[in-house]
């Protein structure tokens, strides 16, 4: 489905060239050899799988090969003209922001698109971090989680990372999309389904998953999605609220977590009410922006440290947010110290379909790999669970759409989001 997508009614050869020279990708005729060599071994390797794994095979990964290939074969339109618009738009805030930064360091030909020249403006001659080590082979480092460390000390962070943020949308999400637009005006995405260790999906040639959605730039971009038809028909969004925090709670099993849910009442507000002894009406803004970078950092094994970067505050403060946290959702706490107990002893994880992920460094002796492993080993269970019921989702919404003989049709999926082009009349259906 991968070839015929992309081929879009041109010579395959052609496109597979093209693909191969992109993506070093491996030619059709690579493909069919593996293809070919792969095949004998299918029926053994299905015969070794047994209990959890094969039923995630037969009722969940094996439907939706049918259906990503029906999504790849139909791809999403692209409207180009108002995507060439907004690059225009872009690439004129881009400049602006590398004017600002020039301006700021006092540099008027400063290499803004270089770390190493960065990294000297800002350590040593602006000496934002005066404790700050240089390593004794290479640069400064200024990737983002270092540079936002220092936000607060010069207006010249925030310029560097919007500007680097803008170039980035040009150059991954705007200026490659007309190459991959087919004939017949679709680019038609390539679905990995095996890919991550986590079971979520991943997309290719182009990546349409990464599209930031809280951004107004990133929204922009989604805005150049547009229905076959646009007189008649819509882009439909359909997501999960919030799926992996109602997961968790399912998982760990803690009353205040499910009693939130189960009330409609706003989660964050609700965490913040408990972590600071307040009435949820009486939450502030900035409380409840805290508990809900608490709530998705804790689901992500965040550190004080990692905390303290994300809110901006002292590690102090972070660290007593989290005590906090722990003390009002003990169960949360509870079911992160079991998961990690299971991870050491079995060097793996589960969703709640049965999916695995092995944590191959969980016992590592070098501390730096062993924590990584324990942030995986408390993600992996909820990420992939979310992973797990949007495949199930998709393949249930498939099944129906086709036996209800409807022409609306899924053509992306965005991680806890399904994309679907609806005709008119079938909207409120």
């Amino acid at each position: 489905s991968e070839v015929t997508a992309r081929s879009n009614g041109e010579t395959v050869d052609r496109n597979e060239n093209e693909a191969a020279e992109r993506d070093n990708a491996p030619s059709q005729k690579d493909r069919s050899e593996e293809c070919r060599a792969l095949r004998p071994l299918a029926d053994k390797l299905y015969a070794q799988m047994a209990g959890d794994t094969r039923k995630l095979y037969d009722e969940m990964e094996e439907p939706l090969i049918k259906v990503l290939s029906e999504m790849e074969l139909t791809g999403v339109k692209i409207d180009i003209a108002s995507l060439q618009d907004f690059s225009e738009s872009l690439r004129t805030q881009m400049y602006e922001k590398e004017k600002q930064v020039r301006e700021l360091a006092g540099e008027p030909d400063l290499n803004v698109s270089s770390p190493k020249q960065i990294g000297e403006v800002i350590f040593e001659k602006l000496k934002l971090d005066p404790l700050a080590k240089k390593p004794k082979k290479g640069s400064w480092s200024t990737d983002e989680e270092t540079l936002s460390a220092l936000s607060d000390r010069s207006p010249i962070i925030d310029a560097i990372l919007d500007y680097r943020g803008l170039r980035k949308l040009l150059s991954t999400y705007i200026d490659p999309f007309a190459s991959y637009i087919g004939t017949d005006g679709r680019v038609h995405t390539t679905f990995n389904q095996a890919l991550t260790s986590t079971g979520r999906l991943s997309s290719s040639n182009p990546n349409l998953q990464n599209i930031p959605v809280r951004t107004e730039q990133g929204r922009e971009i989604r805005r150049a999605f547009i229905p076959g038809n646009p007189d008649d028909s819509v882009m439909m969004s359909a997501d999960y609220s919030q799926i992996e925090l109602r997961i968790m709670a399912h998982l760990s099993g803690d009353e205040h977590l499910c009693k939130a849910f189960r009330e409609g009442v706003d989660v964050h507000a609700a965490t913040a009410s408990k972590i600071f002894g307040i009435p949820v009406e009486d939450v502030t803004p900035d409380q409840r922006r805290m508990a809900k970078t608490a709530n998705f950092g804790i689901m992500y094994g965040i550190s004080a440290f990692g905390l303290s970067q994300r809110l901006k505050t002292s590690r102090q403060e972070a660290k007593d947010l989290i005590d906090g946290y722990f003390a009002n959702f003990p169960a949360v706490q509870a079911y992160i110290n079991k998961t990690l107990q299971d991870a050491r002893e079995k060097s793996y994880t589960t969703t709640l379909f049965g999916r695995r992920r092995y944590i191959t460094d969980i016992n590592s002796p070098n501390g730096r790999l062993r924590s990584f492993a324990e942030r995986n080993a408390v993600n992996a269970p909820i990420q992939g669970t979310a992973a797990d019921i949007i495949k199930v989702a998709m393949v249930n919404v498939s099944r129906c759409l086709k036996e209800e003989k409807l022409k609306a049709k899924m053509v992306l999926q965005i991680h806890d989001e399904l994309l679907l082009e609806v005709p008119n009349e079938e909207i409120e259906r």
